[in-house]
């Protein structure tokens, strides 16, 4: 189980304070995909604080499982009195838009834990894969560390998920850590080792283990502009391109080196091509058009 140097912090949107007005979105709506927890509280509650961070570290620690949402019932009264909280704190677990499980007063942690746990099983898989697709948000929107955290704790509850390890490989990639990434991909468990998701994330260490090494573009495109045969400097400006992020070009470079040398350095180029295939989505646009391309040239 992979485990956290400091204290975690709670991924974007999965612990949030709610008025009436939100209810509806951050609650009902909500719990149609993920089990939403609501922590009925006061500031003048003592137990509340003790109860509530406890909450949070729970929830924290779940990983996207479940989501804890907090409402101060002096502020928002009108809900309290819908749901007849008499006394506080009380603890209401929804899922797909009603009120399955709860509690009142304070609760050990491991008790806690245990609710926690309950709640995350209605949704299924455990809640997992709506985590999964929270990191993978987080890795798009830049919020790498939460993804960090997010993926870890998904394999903490499934060391079999391949795609939260590659996505773990992925996320440490972004952070430039590549010699971590290498280790986890090569401490990979066996059932997952040739997973499509940890081979993918194998063939983006060797890309940026290449655009560590990548050559001047300028320079390079002037190599082959002046001798179109040089293969050395049309495979080095494909990786130089790729490093600048303009993978359909390098694509390119790379297949009108096949085209005028299939075997030159022992078929690199065309390594090379799966290399990229292999690191991104195969409904990827250039991978698609890539691998048409190619094999045209290869059955022609």
């Amino acid at each position: 189980m992979f485990g956290f140097a400091d204290k975690p912090q709670p991924a974007p949107g999965l612990i949030k304070d709610v008025t009436e007005a939100s209810f509806m979105a951050d609650v009902i709506e909500a719990s149609q995909t993920v089990p939403v927890i609501v922590d009925f509280w006061a500031p003048w509650c003592g137990p509340c604080k003790t109860l509530t961070p406890a909450l949070e570290a729970a929830v924290t620690a779940a990983g996207g499982r479940v989501k804890l949402v907090k409402i101060d019932i002096d502020q928002n009264q009108r809900i309290a009195a819908q749901l007849r909280i008499q006394s506080i704190p009380t603890i209401y677990a929804f899922w797909q838009g009603q009120p399955v499980d709860g509690f009142q007063g304070a609760l050990p942690a491991s008790e806690i834990r245990k609710f926690i746990d309950r709640v995350a099983a209605l949704a299924g898989d455990g809640g997992l894969g709506d985590a999964l697709a929270a990191a993978e948000a987080m890795l798009a929107e830049g919020a790498v560390v939460d993804a960090v955290e997010t993926f870890a704790a998904i394999l903490g509850e499934d060391p079999a998920n391949a795609a939260a390890y590659g996505g773990l490989i992925r996320a440490h990639l972004m952070l430039g850590e590549i010699d971590r990434a290498q280790a986890l991909a090569d401490a990979a468990p066996a059932g997952i080792a040739k997973a499509k998701e940890i081979e993918a994330a194998r063939a983006q260490i060797e890309l940026a283990r290449q655009a560590a090494n990548a050559g001047p573009e300028a320079e390079l495109r002037a190599a082959v502009a002046a001798n179109e045969n040089d293969h050395q400097a049309r495979f080095d400006l494909a990786l130089a391109l790729h490093a600048a992020g303009k993978v359909d070009e390098a694509v390119d470079e790379l297949l009108e080196l096949f085209r005028r040398d299939r075997e030159w350095n022992d078929g690199a180029a065309k390594a090379q091509l799966f290399i990229i295939f292999e690191a991104l989505k195969p409904t990827d646009p250039i991978v698609l058009k890539g691998r048409r391309r190619l094999s045209s040239m290869i059955f022609a």
